[in-house]
């Protein structure tokens, strides 16, 4: 190996090794960004008590507690809420809310959960949209809206059918909304490096089961809901003005 390989190989191994000091160091001085959504703490638990309003509109509800699977899967500091709304129609509305904590693996990408269950997603039928909401001030909420089938046999029936789902989610930390994953993990390291704070991000979804042909009429129905819920939990507010969709949407 001649004298110019030999520099080229010295100066990156410096670099590798200077860069993986200085993660170590921003890992060990990093501060914990606050949640863009209303928690409490819980004594003696790296855990916090993450809100949900019991009742919404019409909608009452019970909590759904977290499976031993997923507190046992994921980092101990990673909080959850979970809820299911029932109205007097016998509608379903289920909204769960995961919260990271100094572990940014805590959210994983939404579409693994969902084909995990067992749903198929069709992209040709989800997209990216926004809601308004008019509390705590006029602004539009981008979410991504993902629209699922799957085959459901009762127990004891030889016989299935199909049911739709629509998923609707969105993440939310201090000061910051999107749709995206990707924008989440772009915002996130950029925030960190700037500042030194890794965000505090929460992966918040809707989840409603409909017959196929009902799509638009059950999404409509969320929009509502959505609308009527989220200021009751969320303390992030997007701009005023109409919020473009982010350009890595499309990637989710």
């Amino acid at each position: 190996m001649n004298k110019q390989k030999w520099t080229c190989l010295l100066v990156a191994l410096a670099l590798i090794g200077g860069t993986g000091v200085a993660l170590n160091r921003m890992k060990a001085n990093q501060k914990l960004g606050e949640p863009g959504i209303k928690t409490a703490a819980i004594p003696g638990s790296k855990r916090m008590d993450v809100y949900l309003p019991p009742k919404v509109l019409d909608y009452n509800s019970v909590v759904i507690p977290t499976d031993i699977n997923v507190l046992n899967g994921l980092p101990q500091d990673t909080s959850f809420a979970q809820r299911r709304y029932t109205a007097p129609d016998g509608d379903i509305m289920l909204c769960n809310i995961v919260l990271m904590g100094t572990d940014r693996t805590s959210i994983h990408k939404p579409q693994f959960c969902l084909t995990g269950s067992g749903w198929i997603i069709s992209d040709a039928n989800s997209s990216a949209d926004v809601i308004h909401m008019e509390r705590p001030a006029p602004y539009d909420l981008p979410v991504m809206k993902l629209v699922s089938s799957r085959e459901f046999k009762p127990p004891g029936q030889s016989s299935s059918f199909t049911v739709h789902g629509i998923y609707v989610y969105w993440f939310v930390a201090d000061h910051e909304l999107t749709e995206s994953h990707w924008a989440r993990m772009r915002r996130m390291s950029a925030h960190l490096l700037a500042t030194g704070e890794l965000q505090r991000w929460a992966y918040v979804s809707y989840f409603a089961v409909c017959q196929p042909g009902d799509e638009a009429k059950t999404y409509d129905r969320m929009k509502k809901f959505i609308s009527a819920s989220v200021p009751e939990f969320q303390l992030t507010v997007g701009a005023p003005a109409v919020r473009a969709l982010s350009a890595q949407a499309a990637l989710r």
